[in-house]
């Protein structure tokens, strides 16, 4: 934790930046060091996650890949999204057949990339939750996407404290 509260500003919102491209969120994190220990940081990205305006929320998206598909930088979002997509890159060649079909109709539908914490999540789990979203309304969408990216944002800020 101390090594984290002792980082110069714009070093510690790169790294806060690589657990969701969300500037303010970053910065407010940065701005409220130090932290008493690894479990308040990750309750006070938690908190400032759920104030996330949709333009925020759209903002983060815009550095998360499709599901099944690699991160395209080098960064630390790529590798946070290489590590977590594990379980899908094992997938079958039909469910990644089907993942591909079902992001085109996803992008379609809600005219942005499907999203989910595939953390932990095997492949087949993954394609049941975005054919289970497809049915949704726009609004139901947008915010279980909006909760998707907090659980990542949070997710990713607790490992780089523990």
């Amino acid at each position: 934790m101390q090594a984290f509260d002792e980082l110069d500003e714009a070093t510690a919102q790169q790294l806060l930046l690589g657990c969701a491209a969300v500037p303010r969120w970053a910065a407010a994190l940065v701005a409220a060091r130090p932290y008493a220990d690894p479990a308040a940081l990750v309750a006070r990205a938690e908190e400032l996650a759920a104030g996330w305006t949709g333009a925020e929320v759209v903002q983060a998206l815009a550095d998360h890949p499709r599901i099944g598909e690699r991160h395209p930088g080098t960064g630390d979002a790529a590798r946070h999204s290489a590590g977590e997509q594990a379980g899908i890159a094992a997938g079958d060649s039909d469910v990644a057949a089907r993942l591909a079909a079902g992001n085109r109709a996803y992008e379609e539908r809600f005219d942005r990339i499907f999203l989910v914490r595939a953390a932990g999540r095997s492949a087949e789990e993954v394609l049941d939750l975005l054919e289970q979203r497809l049915t949704h309304d726009p609004l139901t969408e947008l915010a279980v996407t909006a909760g998707q990216l907090r659980e990542i944002a949070v997710r990713r800020v607790r490992g780089l404290v523990s």
